[in-house]
């Protein structure tokens, strides 16, 4: 399935009196969640504790 075809696919999906950044929103999710899953097919991902070791480092926990 093309991007154009998702696009159209998901807008289909929404309401008819969804507002454009609702639109936006939705498709920015979707957008997102498909680069993640592309992400994991290539190998690109973090184990736990690194995801871990990283929220703790911005969040001011980390050395």
């Amino acid at each position: 399935m093309s991007s154009k075809e998702i696009a159209i696919e998901v807008i289909r999906k929404l309401p008819d009196e969804a507002s454009l950044e609702e639109i936006a929103r939705e498709l920015e999710f979707v957008a997102g969640v498909r680069e993640g899953v592309a992400e994991l097919d290539r190998g690109e991902h973090l184990s736990a504790e690194e995801l871990r070791a990283r929220i703790a480092k911005w969040a001011g926990f980390g050395k």
